[in-house]
This record gives C-alpha cells, structure tokens and sequence, in this order.
C-alpha cells in the first residue's frame, strides 16, 4: 500500500530563485528503486512468515497468509509499472523525428 501512495502522491516541484524552470525532488529512477527495494522486503517478510509458521512460531496462518498476499499484490503492481514504462519506450521509439 505504501508503494502505491508513494506513486500516486505527485512530487512537489522546487523553484530555483531566478529559475522559470521548475524542478523534480524525487527522480523517476529513485522511484523505482524504492518500488524494488520495498516490494523485495515485503517478499522477505512474507518467506519469514512461512518460516514462522512451518516452525509453529508466533505468526498464526491469518498472519502469514496476509504477508503473502501484500508481497503479491506489491510484485503485481511493480510488473505493471514495468509494462507501461515498455510500452511508453515502444512508443517514443516509433516516433519519426
């Protein structure tokens, strides 16, 4: 859910004194290493979770089960991403200049 806010928030922009030009805090690229970095954690929580619970830890099955579903629905999201940021290369690419 946190990636999901993070990408529909629009970053606020920066005017530089002098400047008409207005300018991005957070880069596209920066982005999309926070999507990685936080759709890879929550596939870790999610394999620590199973753990716990194939060792009859603390974590019940409900617990384990919802971890699963946020790493899969984050994975999803982050294909998506993907997808339409190859479509969008595609299309500049078949443009006549």
């Amino acid at each position: 859910m946190e990636t999901i806010q993070a990408l529909t928030q629009v970053p606020q922009l920066a005017q530089p004194s002098g400047s008409p030009a207005a300018k991005v805090e957070t880069s596209f690229g920066d982005l999309l290493n926070t999507m990685v970095t936080e759709t890879n954690q929550r596939q870790q929580e999610a394999d620590q979770a199973i753990q716990q619970l194939h060792a009859g830890g603390e974590q019940g099955l409900h617990e384990a089960m919802i971890a699963m579903e946020k790493a899969d629905i984050s994975l999803r999201y982050m294909v998506q991403v993907r997808n339409k940021v190859i479509e969008a290369y595609q299309e500049v690419m078949r443009m006549q200049v």
